[in-house]
């Protein structure tokens, strides 16, 4: 696509990606070694359906993911905006965004979620009764949002960024400073770290890294918050210029090491991987080397590291081999929000299952993935045959 539509090939091929990333991450999460279920509130449990078969390689694939896809999809998430407002204007481009975002997250998402924990809420009473599941979703549970969390946080960004949109203009990157930074990878990359640095590691201190916090559905990690909401805003300075002329620029340095940014990224998340399940920082602390907050700043750091490095591989590696759209990218992104809003209730019911089903943890992860893929995408082609449902979603 030309850049005169305001449109990339490869961004969107990014999107959908990390949309196949999504359905893969939560297909994952019944069958890690450390999931855990619980019966008196299932929204404490690491995920709503828990398998007694595990396997340590998903913990692995889990936590990649966990590390950068959503830093990255709320960076996408930014890239257009000035554009859709200088299109717009402020007001129907908020009209635009209740439309798209908080009318599918407060309602859609809640039907959807409603449907989806249903195998949660068996497993933990073993009993089924639709006024009493319908008080424990919303007074017990707390109106669990499952992975809408997303739309809704991304809508109050929308809406606060665009009251904000001519101030942060004023701010943005000029073309210049970001075509050299293109051309000077070490400091493109220490720059991001920094500054995934400073959103992420002071707040994950204080609030611990897997506590989630929010009013009703409105629910985020909290260690996040400002993570999710700096990438949000670079993405959308970013989205400014002519990205594929300047920081995308097809013969920049940066482009061009595309290879040695996956590798980075290989080894950064190996280190972390090793340090976590190897427990060295654990042992240091127990030992009196270091202290405990030294500890987590030391972890924390190469978190950082990690999420900044996985974010600028898959970028740059995308930016650098997708060159012209398929028929397979184009329906992916086409459908790409409403396999995002429809594959939970896949995943959970097919995870609920296959809970007593004697196979390898591995397969069922895959039968997971693949049948929530598919079902959610050939769902979304039907729905979005409605007119409607097509222009929103």
């Amino acid at each position: 696509m030309t850049d005169s539509l305001n449109r990339y090939t490869w961004v969107d091929c990014v999107r959908s990606m990390l949309t196949i990333l999504v359905v893969a991450h939560h297909s994952a999460l019944a069958y890690t070694t450390f999931a855990r279920f619980e019966s008196q509130r299932y929204i404490d449990s690491t995920h709503p359906i828990v398998d007694s078969q595990r396997n340590v390689c998903l913990d692995i694939f889990q936590n990649f993911n966990d590390i950068f896809f959503m830093s990255l999809m709320f960076f996408i998430g930014g890239l257009f905006l000035h554009k859709s407002i200088n299109k717009k204007g402020v007001k129907k481009f908020i009209e635009d965004r209740f439309y798209r975002l908080f009318i599918p997250f407060l309602f859609v998402g809640t039907i959807l979620m409603l449907i989806a924990h249903v195998p949660a809420y068996l497993m933990g009473h073993n009993s089924f009764e639709v006024y009493l599941y319908l008080k424990d979703f919303f007074i017990h549970e707390k109106w669990p949002v499952g992975p809408p969390w997303f739309i809704g946080v991304l809508f109050i960004f929308n809406v606060f960024f665009a009251f904000l949109s001519n101030i942060l203009r004023r701010l943005s990157f000029s073309e210049n400073g970001l075509y050299k930074i293109a051309n000077r990878p070490f400091t493109l990359i220490l720059v991001l770290i920094v500054i995934t640095w400073i959103l992420y590691v002071p707040l994950a201190l204080k609030t611990g890294s897997d506590k989630w916090g929010g009013i009703g559905p409105f629910e985020v990690q909290l260690s996040r918050i400002l993570l999710y909401f700096g990438y949000f805003l670079l993405g959308a300075q970013v989205g400014l210029s002519n990205m594929n002329s300047t920081i995308f620029y097809s013969k920049s340095i940066m482009l061009n090491s595309w290879k040695g940014l996956i590798i980075s990224a290989i080894f950064v998340f190996g280190l972390m991987t090793i340090i976590g399940q190897f427990k060295f920082l654990e042992q240091l602390v127990q030992n009196q080397i270091i202290g405990l907050d030294l500890a987590w700043i030391i972890y924390y750091t190469i978190f950082a590291c990690s999420c900044s490095m996985s974010c600028l591989a898959i970028i740059y590696l995308f930016r650098k081999k997708i060159a012209a759209s398929n028929w397979f990218w184009n329906s992916l992104s086409q459908n790409a929000y409403m396999i995002y809003l429809l594959h939970y209730v896949f995943v959970i019911w097919m995870q609920f299952g296959l809970t007593n089903v004697a196979i390898f943890p591995i397969t069922k992860f895959l039968i997971v993935f693949v049948c929530s893929l598919i079902l959610s995408w050939c769902s979304s082609i039907i729905l979005r045959k409605n007119k409607w449902i097509a222009k929103y979603l």
